[in-house]
Formats: C-alpha cells, structure tokens, sequence
C-alpha cells in the first residue's frame, strides 16, 4: 500500500483550508504595501541555485537536483528569491524598477523531518527589488508585523535584527573570525572546519553545544562595519522605533545563504523547538548582478506557512451551503435543475446522490450545510420545495420559482 514520501503531507479538509487561509490573509496585506503577486516555476536550472551559495546547507547539502531527459541538471526550488531575481532578468523587468513581488507555493529540501519543517514544504514571501534605501527594508520588515499583528501573532514572536554590512565591512570581519577561529581548529567540528575555509561567518549559526562557547567570545561584526554600513542600520531601525515595532538586536543572526548584505531580521517563536524562525529575511544587494542582470539592489523575506499553521488559527469562512435531499426519480430531476440555478447564484449546493431521507439529512449536518432542500412526491404535485433550517429545525414551504432568489439572499451566521 503506498504512503505519502517520507517528509511530505497531504491536507485537506479543515487544514486545508486553514493553510489556505494563512496564505490569502498574507496575500491580502502585501496588496495593501502594492505587492502583485508573481508565480515562478517549481524547478529551475541548476545553476540558478547552485552558483549563488555553495557554502549554505541548502544548496550544498539539501537540494533536489536531477538530469531532464534531455540532460539538463534542474533543481527543484529550495527557496524563492534567486527564482523570482532570474524571472526579472529573464523577462527584461529590471527596466520597471522598483519591482513589488508577493509570492507563495511549494519549496522543496533534503532535511531530516521535524515540527513544521517538511521536504515539500510551502513559503510566502516579499521580494522588493531596486530601491536600495533604508526605508525599503522598513517597508518589508513592517508588512511581516502586519502579517503578524493580523494573525494574532505579535505576542507571540520576537523580531531580532542585525546586520551584516557592506562587503567592505564582511571582508574585514571575514579575515577577523578566521584568525580567531583557527585558534580553536582542534576543537571545531567538520562542518565548522568547512565552513572556517569557505565562509567562516556560517560557523556563527553552528548549533554544535560544544562551540557555542568559542562563538560568545568571537569578533563581533558591530566593529568592522563601515560608517555607511552603521548609517543605513542605524536607518532602518529608526523606521522600525517611528513605526511602533519593536525588536531585539542578535549579533549572531546570519543568513543562509551567501548574497545576503545589510540587514537581516526574523521573527522568532519559543513555541515551535529548535526551529524557531516563522518569517526571516534580509536584504541581497549584490543578486541581480551574480546572476548576470544588472546591478539592482533587494530586500525581502520568507515565511514557513507550516510553522505559522502551528501557531495560528485563522478564521475559516463559512460557506453557504444548500443539500437537497430529493426522493424519486422525478425530484431527482428537479433537484439537479434547481441545483445549477443555485450554483450559478454562487451558492454551494451538495446533491448527496443517494439515501434515504434520514441518510441524507446526516450527510447535510456532516458537512455543514445550513439548510436541506426536500423535494418528494407532494412537493412536486403542490408544486414547494421543502426548506430546512439545520440550525434551528425551522420548515419553510417555498415555491419552485422562488427557491433560487429565496435561498441567495438567505445570510450564512458566523
């Protein structure tokens, strides 16, 4: 017997549309801030994601990546940003600057399963591209509270920020934390060891118990930072204090992956284990260039729709729903007639298909229809459908003609 995939899921029913609901509130808000939404493919060239990082976990350890049959080497997206940055270059949109993105849907990593955290899992995110001002990343940064504020969540995370500088600033950090750290190779591990070569500020994100010590004590950013780099931080956070939003400053927040510059901020839950960050993002000045586009500036984030579903509870929407309940092949008839008409009066209608009467009652309570249709033999020859209340058990006798108007106008109560 088949089973789902070892790290995937299958929603429906009620978490479904919780997960649905969770993302249409998001898309709703980032309307608000003039975000439109963009939908990229779920895989890309290799190249795309492979080129951008070779130091992160996710693209040296986690992605998808497999030859076409036509021998092309594709990546099943592990994130969003570099897709939605190749989409502006591909499509000649970095002449419309500033671009406004929203986007949500599936993302795809190799990792050991955990609370919230799939190999298919979904994000929805912000990406705003060519405005390289301070107030950019207060624009992002203040949509994710919304988001927050909106969902019930604003006390229930924490927003930490830092940043990580110009390049000038990272270069002189980076020389910094390898004279430091080299003192202690003997006692990093293999990961840290790597990471020590190729990128030594990942080795600040190393959950290792043994090293978090070493990492207390090591160079801290804050004193290789160029005076720019100090003016536009010091700006964002003046946005953030004008707008209400507060925050914690963490030294130690660095980003995955290797394009980010300048800010960088999550939102944080102590409810969800070791994995923590609901949204995360930061800004990425140098992408569009790596990737062979111009020279345009970035900032965004990226929200785990499965971790904010832990958290959340969103306010699902009662549908109106009508269930006829016909008896007789004739009051078949008229039910599936009357049914289209209401349908196209955008009421959800369920036929049932068959049953008795009892059965069909039962099958309209289950999936919460609001009131049952019945139609049988002196319906038909008095020419009234009978109308159910479900709620209150109330009857109502409704001449054909009228039903569809009489049950478009009836109010679903919340």
């Amino acid at each position: 017997m088949f089973q789902p995939v070892r790290g995937t899921h299958d929603l429906y029913g009620e978490e479904c549309q919780k997960h649905l609901a969770i993302i249409e509130t998001m898309r709703k808000i980032a309307h608000l801030y003039g975000y439109q939404e963009i939908i990229t493919p779920v895989f890309e060239f290799s190249g795309v994601f492979h080129r951008l990082g070779e130091t992160s976990d996710v693209v040296s350890k986690e992605t998808y990546t497999f030859k076409d049959r036509g021998g092309d080497e594709l990546t099943l997206r592990p994130e969003c940003t570099a897709p939605v940055v190749r989409a502006a270059i591909s499509n000649g949109l970095a002449q419309q600057l500033p671009l406004k993105f929203f986007y949500a849907g599936p993302m795809f990593r190799y990792d050991r399963p955990q609370k919230g955290r799939f190999r298919q899992f979904d994000q929805a995110g912000v990406e705003l591209c060519g405005v390289s001002e301070p107030q950019g990343d207060v624009e992002v940064i203040a949509l994710a509270a919304h988001i927050m504020d909106v969902s019930g969540l604003s006390d229930r995370v924490t927003l930490e920020m830092n940043t990580l500088g110009d390049a000038e600033s990272r270069y002189a950090y980076r020389d910094a934390l390898v004279t430091y750290f080299s003192r202690y190779a003997s006692s990093l591990s293999k990961e840290s060891l790597e990471r020590l070569e190729k990128n030594p500020l990942r080795i600040l994100d190393s959950k290792d118990a043994r090293e978090q010590e070493m990492i207390d004590e090591a160079p801290v950013l804050t004193d290789f930072l160029s005076d720019s780099s100090k003016n536009h931080f010091d700006k964002v956070l003046e946005g953030l204090n004008i707008l209400e939003i507060p925050y914690q400053i963490n030294r130690k927040l660095v980003r995955g992956l290797d394009y980010y510059c300048h800010t960088a901020f999550e939102f944080i839950s102590t409810e969800l284990g070791a994995q923590g960050a609901v949204l995360a993002g930061g800004r990425y000045d140098g992408l569009f260039k790596v990737m062979g586009g111009p020279d345009v500036p970035g900032v965004g984030w990226a929200a785990g729709v499965q971790r904010l579903m832990l958290l959340s509870d969103p306010p699902l929407a009662r549908q109106k729903v009508v269930a006829f309940a016909p008896m007789g092949e004739k009051a078949e008839q008229c039910a599936l007639s009357l049914s289209q008409d209401l349908r196209k009066q955008g009421v959800a209608v369920d036929l049932g298909f068959s049953g008795n009467i009892s059965k069909r009652l039962k099958r309209a309570h289950k999936i919460g229809a609001q009131w049952a249709v019945i139609v049988g033999d002196d319906e038909l020859r008095e020419g009234n459908a009978l109308v159910r209340d479900l709620t209150s058990g109330e009857q109502t006798k409704v001449p054909f003609p009228h039903l569809v108007p009489y049950l478009s106008s009836k109010k679903v109560e919340s």
